[in-house]
């Protein structure tokens, strides 16, 4: 009995485990179900307090949730909206290079020399807080009308993000990696290309992942300074004619396009920087 008693005590216990549902139903899976069901949710609340806040008959029927898509439907199918659509885009990415071009280059002086930042950071830290939408009539009267204020605005809001994290990323270099390059007597073109671009490329995607969100938000008030064309005009003429429900829909598009983008820089981020 003692040998009996000894190996049942000594038997592996078989443990029976509940899996977490992200695992069990698939963590991307699971992930993308949660997300459609906070749209679906989201849009029920938006049915809602059309259908039972606002009086029968009334204005806001307009924005409710089919009169939006209907319109939103009917305005893609025309060419017009996919013009004003193409114009915003153009005005976002000639904005986001125009902040590339000039936050890189000046992050990395600024992460990479100490004096250099000891000088700029109070001066930077002051104009990172003036909204890029006080500087609208200073920018009309030194551009005119056009183009170029929207611009100029564009690139004032989203240098700032691209600057800083490029900086933060330069002083977050390894020496190690520099002095290395010093010592197989690389150039500093060679250095920069092969050793210092890599080394804060998760940082640099960051800023501009940053810089994406707020160009769009600042894109649509923007494009309200006398153009004729973009997402922010077609808002302004959606309500001088009085057409609620268009002005809904391109609401609803605006949104559309802001995550589309977002998306496209998370997965630029993942791809060239996984581990950021």
């Amino acid at each position: 009995m003692s040998d009996v008693a000894h190996k049942i005590a000594h038997r592996p216990v078989r443990t029976f485990k509940t899996r977490p549902f992200s695992i069990a139903f698939g963590l991307p899976r699971a992930k993308s179900f949660l997300g459609l069901l906070g749209l679906a949710a989201l849009t029920v609340v938006w049915w809602a307090s059309i259908n039972f806040l606002a009086e029968p008959g009334s204005l806001a029927e307009r924005f409710a949730p089919s009169a939006a898509i209907g319109s939103l439907i009917k305005l893609l199918a025309s060419s017009d909206l996919l013009v004003h659509v193409a114009v915003s885009l153009k005005r976002v990415f000639v904005g986001l290079a125009l902040a590339l071009l000039i936050g890189v280059p000046v992050g990395l002086v600024v992460g990479l020399n100490r004096t250099a930042e000891a000088l700029t950071a109070p001066s930077f830290q002051f104009l990172r807080m003036i909204s890029p939408l006080s500087w609208m009539p200073i920018a009309v009267m030194a551009f005119g009308v056009g183009d170029y204020p929207i611009y100029f605005l564009l690139t004032f809001a989203a240098v700032w993000p691209i600057l800083l994290n490029t900086a933060a990323g330069a002083r977050d270099l390894n020496p190690a990696w520099l002095r290395l390059a010093q010592s197989l007597a690389a150039t500093r073109s060679e250095t920069l290309f092969h050793v210092v671009l890599p080394g804060i490329i998760g940082h640099i995607l960051t800023g501009v992942r940053l810089a994406i969100g707020i160009l769009w938000i600042v894109l649509v008030p923007c494009e309200m300074l006398g153009v004729s064309a973009g997402l922010g005009y077609f808002i302004l003429d959606t309500r001088d004619r009085l057409a609620y429900s268009e002005l809904m829909a391109v609401v609803l598009l605006i949104g559309f396009l802001g995550f589309l983008l977002d998306w496209l820089a998370r997965t630029a981020l993942r791809i060239w920087s996984p581990s950021a």
